[in-house]
């Protein structure tokens, strides 16, 4: 009996976070600010500069300033950021007032985050992408990465070294 009360708890456990990476891959993002999609499909998107991801990947960032991403609920957003390579979005930096309850919210979109010793960050993981929680003095950041992008700067890298090796 005991057995059976035991399996029936760890299915839970696993149904539910299963259905909660998939409601993360599901939103694919913020708002409607979706990874792996070209930046001119967000609003209110400006250029910011050109830089070098870990000091080589060139990628574009861009800040975001539209009504529709001023408030997550009622918690103000101060600043995001946007990251794109080949014009795709691959990393999102959302910066909000500290507000208690958006780690509750969090918890209750996408499940129990996992605490990175490391980092100091809470993280929860998909498929596809990740998205990071760090609560700062005055703030709260969150950082959403896309896997395939990213996966992809790491592949054309590779193309790049096989073309130079390819010249002797």
């Amino acid at each position: 009996m005991r057995f059976i009360i035991l399996l029936m708890l760890v299915q839970s456990v696993v149904t539910v976070r299963a259905q909660n990476s998939a409601e993360l891959n599901k939103r694919n993002g913020f708002k409607n600010i979706k990874l792996g999609y070209p930046i001119d499909s967000v609003k209110g998107y400006l250029f910011k500069q050109d830089i070098k991801e870990k000091g080589e990947f060139p990628v574009k960032q861009y800040t975001v300033d539209h009504e529709d991403y001023k408030k997550i609920g009622d918690v103000a957003v101060q600043d995001i950021q946007l990251l794109t390579y080949q014009n795709l979005i691959y990393k999102i930096f959302v910066t909000t007032d500290k507000d208690p309850r958006l780690m509750k919210a969090l918890e209750k979109a996408f499940g129990k985050a996992t605490f990175v010793v490391r980092s100091g960050t809470y993280n929860w993981k998909a498929e596809n992408l990740s998205l990071y929680f760090l609560a700062g003095k005055s703030s709260i950041e969150l950082t959403y990465r896309f896997y395939p992008l990213i996966a992809k700067m790491k592949a054309d890298k590779n193309k790049k070294i096989d073309v130079i090796a390819d010249d002797f």
